[in-house]
């Protein structure tokens, strides 16, 4: 499966399990998304669990909401995260505070999916990578998979989970890893190990980080398609380096983190969002604050532009290898 079919694939698991599983957005029902991650989905299960929504960000998540707390377990989608912002008093101000809000007497079991991140020349409104604005609210839980694999697993754990779980899918390789080397497309995920996704129910709990490349000298830390990048630049730099795919970014598996930085003794962190208050400073904040008797150079960071996302310098924006060999450079030499 390459990701959108490993993302449907979970959609029809969870749906035929759990009559409480509720699908809806814009153009997700008949046409099956803009990515056709739920085609065929409102064919299986009906208009009355799978159906179209008003163009209306605000009144999806709203409306999901209340299907939460009357028991239902919807999964919306968002059809790019540049369009989430509508929703973003509804997720701040209810969805991630209903549970604290009555003491624990209604939950949120609900999932937001939404494609983000660049990769398709879709320009300032298609192509935002906004997660550290949900990192930020206590009460919300943010996943972002890199393999079809994972995409699965993590989709039906967030629908399993009774909490609120923000769902980013990094559309850049929607349909199959990038050669970080080039910044183009490689073999598809047929033909990739992270594509061999089990047809029936299982599970990638939420929190808990994979060690893609086991490594001595350095500690790398990515999440999305920036894992691919990152494999490419150490294995094109030529360095031993531990890199480690978050998989969620809330919950965080710190403790893979400490143990990989105490190791290593130096640490890296990339991500496609611009630099300033990105989820990778907090990155480095808590490596330093962990580690900081192991570490034997500052933190480093490689990450997008400070800038609206720039449509004829996609490809610049991105990091990827060249961009990330003077932060290697600099983290090994230090």
């Amino acid at each position: 499966m390459n990701m959108i079919q490993a993302i449907n694939s979970a959609h029809k698991v969870m749906m035929a399990r759990d009559p409480d599983v509720v699908v809806f957005g814009e153009d997700i029902g008949y046409f099956g998304g803009v990515f056709r991650a739920t085609e065929g989905l409102q064919r299986e299960f009906g208009s009355s669990r799978v159906f179209d929504s008003p163009i209306s960000e605000g009144g999806i998540v709203a409306t999901a909401v209340g299907m939460a707390a009357y028991g239902l377990k919807p999964v919306v989608e968002i059809q790019f995260a540049d369009y989430i912002y509508p929703g973003y008093d509804q997720i701040v101000s209810e969805v991630a505070k209903i549970r604290y809000r009555t003491a624990g007497e209604w939950a949120m079991p609900m999932v937001i999916r939404s494609p983000y991140g660049g990769g398709i020349f879709g320009g300032q409104t298609h192509s935002q990578s906004p997660e550290s604005l949900f990192t930020h609210i206590a009460g919300l839980k943010v996943v972002i998979p890199s393999t079809p694999h994972d995409a699965k697993g993590l989709l039906i754990a967030a629908i399993e989970d009774p909490d609120p779980v923000i769902f980013f899918e990094p559309k850049r390789i929607y349909n199959g890893p990038f050669d970080g080397h080039h910044d183009r497309p490689v073999t598809p995920w047929a033909k990739h190990p992270a594509s061999e996704v089990p047809d029936g129910h299982y599970t990638v709990p939420l929190g808990k980080a994979a060690v893609v490349r086991k490594g001595e000298a350095l500690t790398l830390l990515a999440y999305g398609t920036m894992v691919h990048v990152a494999l490419a630049a150490v294995e094109e730099q030529g360095i031993d380096a531990e890199v480690i795919d978050l998989r969620t970014l809330v919950p965080l598996d710190i403790a893979a983190i400490e143990a990989s930085v105490e190791k290593t003794g130096r640490c890296l962190v990339v991500q496609e969002a611009p630099r300033t208050s990105g989820f990778g400073a907090e990155l480095a904040a808590l490596v330093q604050e962990r580690c900081f008797y192991h570490l034997e150079s500052p933190v480093e960071r490689v990450t997008g532009w400070d800038t609206p996302y720039p449509h004829s310098y996609e490809w610049a924006y991105f990091p990827g290898p060249k961009r990330m060999q003077k932060a290697l450079e600099k983290v090994m030499s230090d």
